[in-house]
């Protein structure tokens, strides 16, 4: 059987291959100097790696869809359910009130998505997320531009402030102003601008603080125009389920993030801290839950969303590797989902 005759390679196309195009390392210019060699360092953005490029196939509406990061809305939902629920309460012509209500939705929808796409944008420009584990986000994997994914974020900030505005409108609490430029810069600051203090361990706290204990009395604030125990104890509940989801997705990412600088609550405190505070934020709600069993029995039917939170606590303690996270983070937030809901009907109802 005849053998393929090999190729003959010509030296001098060889040589004329090493002085072309990149390869052209020890090539000079007319000058005498050697070309600039491709920006591996500082880009023009001045951020390290330089600005992140867009790929050849960039994102469509349905990666836009995800970077929305849908599941969790359910922090927004719960919230608002339980403080319309509260203010249910204080007043017999409650229904006239739900224009209201729906503004409030509108508002925690809104700072939701503007924050997740905050998120994208800010971690994405800073390089945070060009080795993540967890789902790939359109800045980090270079599928949309930067200014693009700001733009999104703005625009949902932007529908926040104007429901604001309206509730602000409709109650003339003008102090209310104030209240919502906080939670939009609080939305932002989180991983944007040159301090960011999502970096710095207090995301969770934020994440308690607004999309708790600010988000359920600030609803049936502007519904009634008074806060009662119901609201602030379900807040605290609400609170803790949205920092237990920020907790569990920075453990995940916490060998990452502690690559690069990012240093989370998880960051500092460690793996089995982190563990330990996050089953102690998954249960705290249930524990009071026992202060609603008397004058609301139905309450009790929301210890069924144990039935969620079991599972995520024991993934949490068990997982050895960031993907395996990725469940628990999804029954988080279906746990915090079926609180607020649950406990909200067995107030209203």
């Amino acid at each position: 059987m005849a053998k393929p005759k090999q190729q003959r390679i010509d030296p001098r196309a060889v040589e004329r291959t090493r002085n072309s195009g990149y390869g052209a390392a020890s090539k000079k210019t007319s000058n005498g100097k050697a070309p600039a060699a491709p920006n591996k360092g500082r880009g023009k953005s001045g951020r390290p790696g330089g600005r992140p490029e867009v790929e050849a196939h960039p994102a469509k509406f349905g990666d836009w869809v995800a970077a929305a990061r849908i599941p969790t809305l359910a922090l927004g939902i719960a919230p608002v359910a339980l403080g319309t629920a509260a203010a249910s309460l204080e007043t017999a012509d409650w229904w006239d009130h739900w224009v209201r209500a729906l503004l409030c939705l509108v508002v925690a929808l809104s700072l939701q998505i503007g924050v997740n796409y905050a998120n994208d944008y800010s971690d994405g420009i800073r390089g945070t997320d060009k080795n993540r584990v967890g789902p790939a986000r359109l800045v980090g994997s270079g599928r949309a531009r930067p200014r693009a994914v700001l733009t999104a974020a703005l625009v949902f900030f932007g529908i926040a402030a104007v429901a604001g505005a309206i509730i602000v409108w409709r109650t003339e609490q003008w102090w209310l102003l104030a209240v919502g430029a906080v939670c939009i810069a609080a939305a932002w600051f989180y991983t944007g601008g040159k301090r960011p203090y999502g970096y710095s361990a207090f995301g969770e706290l934020a994440a308690f603080i607004f999309f708790g204990v600010v988000a359920v009395a600030g609803t049936m604030f502007v519904q009634v125009g008074t806060v009662n125990i119901e609201a602030w104890l379900s807040g605290v509940g609400a609170g803790a389920f949205a920092a237990a989801v920020l907790l569990v997705n920075n453990l995940r990412d916490r060998a990452q993030d502690a690559a690069v600088g990012k240093r989370t609550l998880s960051v500092l405190i460690g793996t089995t801290a982190s563990r330990v505070l996050y089953i102690v934020l998954m249960l705290a709600p249930f524990g009071l839950l026992v202060l609603f069993l008397i004058p609301y029995p139905l309450s009790g039917f929301v210890y069924f969303a144990l039935l969620a939170a079991a599972p995520a606590i024991l993934i949490v303690t068990m997982s050895k590797s960031p993907r395996e996270y990725r469940p628990a983070l999804l029954l988080t937030l279906l746990t915090a989902l079926l609180y607020g809901l649950g406990l909200a009907a067995a107030i209203a109802f």
